[in-house]
């Protein structure tokens, strides 16, 4: 009996290959070599892996608001600014009213002004027109008891007059008041010194304590607005003293008269 068989002989210790030469491609083109890529480009992602990343982390949201802050208010300090507050809307109110009060003094000055001016013009033509009717008729250029030239007086005398001194007033004739139920207890004289005649009305603002504390003169009923007279007149009558009253108005209002004659 004949047995076939077949037998391999043994594979060599190191395996043999062929040698290929290192490419990216199945094509290329040129004779060097080039750079092997470095670890870092191996290493980088790309910009559409990048892309997905981001794409792919959820965004983070806030849903809820801050609630605002509280200011805490000092009660004190509160209650100063608003003390200044009124501090300054009474200052203000106070500014107001005194502007107001000097502009109506201001407009009643000019209208005694103004009708002083027409009784002074008044005085100064009724003077000529006696002075000329006197001297109708005759050659005198002057008047007097003294024997000299000249017209003996004073520019603002009256024409009426006998008095031809200096100038000086001889008294006053009669001091009235009314008062509603308050007495007077002094009512001083005014000055005089002056020579014309008129009666002037001063209406008075009266305190509980029988005070004058204002004094405007001139209202209805005086006959004369003379500068002069005005001005004693008021100064007469803010030194007048009246009863005091207790259940009196805190301003009571009356009038004092005075009656200036020449003697």
């Amino acid at each position: 009996m004949v047995l076939l068989g077949f037998s391999l002989s043994p594979p060599p210790e190191t395996e043999q290959g062929i040698l290929v030469n290192f490419g990216t491609d199945e094509t290329g083109a040129g004779l060097i070599e080039p750079s092997a890529p470095s670890a870092l480009e191996e290493s980088a992602p790309s910009v559409s892996d990048a892309k997905l990343t981001t794409e792919d982390e959820p965004l983070l949201t806030q849903n809820t608001e801050e609630a605002p802050v509280v200011k805490k208010v000092d009660p004190e300090a509160e209650r100063r600014r608003l003390e200044q507050i009124e501090t300054e809307k009474v200052r203000r109110a106070e500014i107001e009213a005194e502007r107001i009060r000097k502009t109506e003094e201001e407009a009643k000055r000019k209208i005694i002004e103004a009708a002083q001016q027409r009784q002074q013009e008044i005085i100064d033509k009724t003077k000529n027109a006696l002075a000329a009717s006197r001297n109708s008729g005759t050659n005198s250029t002057g008047e007097g008891i003294t024997g000299g030239t000249g017209n003996q007086g004073v520019t603002t005398g009256s024409v009426e007059s006998q008095n031809r001194g200096n100038g000086s007033g001889l008294g006053n004739s009669g001091i009235s008041y009314e008062l509603a139920g308050r007495g007077q207890q002094k009512l001083p004289d005014p000055k005089y010194d002056y020579q014309d005649e008129g009666k002037v009305v001063v209406e008075v603002s009266v305190d509980r304590s029988g005070k004058v504390i204002q004094a405007t003169p001139g209202i209805k009923g005086s006959s004369t607005l003379d500068e002069y007279l005005l001005r004693v007149s008021k100064e007469a009558a803010l030194a007048a003293q009246f009863e005091p009253k207790a259940d009196a108005p805190s301003v009571q209002k009356g009038t004092i008269t005075y009656n200036f004659k020449l003697k």
